[in-house]
Order: structure tokens, then sequence, then C-alpha cells
């Protein structure tokens, strides 16, 4: 089974968490679930260096990477997701442009569970609320 290696971002901004809703997706088991923005590694590329890059072109944010978070291995019916999870911020969200997603929502962590998430995201979801991040 092919295994995706790819990289999500927990972005703060005043004690908030961004939550991004994805749109219709090739696997419906993946459309309109709301999961932390990022996206795949690219070759020569470190994972903090693909976040930083993929939160810019999906909502024109320039955030600070603060740490590794969580790593999620996930089995989708199609493929394997390795999904490694970084706490991030952003000090100024007045350029944020949605490029990708239908929807974002800045939420609590005590609110996380109110949306309907991703597979692959709920263990960081989980992670974020055990942890009062």
């Amino acid at each position: 089974m092919k295994i995706v290696k790819v990289v999500a971002a927990v972005i703060l901004h005043e004690g908030k968490i961004l939550c991004a809703l994805k749109g219709n997706h090739k696997y419906e088991y993946l459309s309109n679930k709301y999961e932390f923005p990022g996206g795949k590694v690219e070759q020569n590329e470190t994972p903090e260096q693909a976040i930083a890059r993929e939160i810019y072109e999906e909502l024109n944010l320039d955030i600070k990477v603060k740490k590794h978070l969580i790593t999620v291995s996930h089995e989708y019916p199609n493929f394997k997701i390795e999904l490694i999870t970084f706490l991030c911020e952003t000090t100024t969200t007045n350029k944020l442009i949605i490029q990708e997603h239908k929807n974002i929502e800045w939420l609590n962590s005590s609110e996380l569970l109110s949306l309907d998430w991703a597979a692959a995201d709920l263990p960081i979801v989980n992670y974020l609320r055990e942890n009062q991040i």
C-alpha cells in the first residue's frame, strides 16, 4: 500500500486553533472533513520547511514552527498516511486567504470535537484536548 508522508500545522493565534474544511475529494471519505492544514514534503525539503511553504501557499500565512507535536500513522482504504504535526504560531491573520479549503474555523481545544474531522486528524484533536493546547 502506498505511504504518503505529509505535514500538518496546528496554528495558534490569540489562543485559538485554525481548523480547515476540505472540499470535495477524489476519495469520498475525505470530502467535506476538517483537517489541520498542510501537505506533502517535497524532495530535499525538511518537514519544517514543508509546513511553512504549504501554509503560505494554502492560506497566505507566515508561520513560526514552535515544535513537533505528534506523528500519526493512519491507514485509509486507498493509502496509508504518515502525518507529522507541528505546533505553529502566526502573529497576524489579516492577510489570510483561503486557497484550497471551503472554510476555516478558529476554535479553542475544548471545541474541536464539534467538527467532523478526517480520521487521520482525530488523534491530533485528542492530543490537543488532553494537553489543553
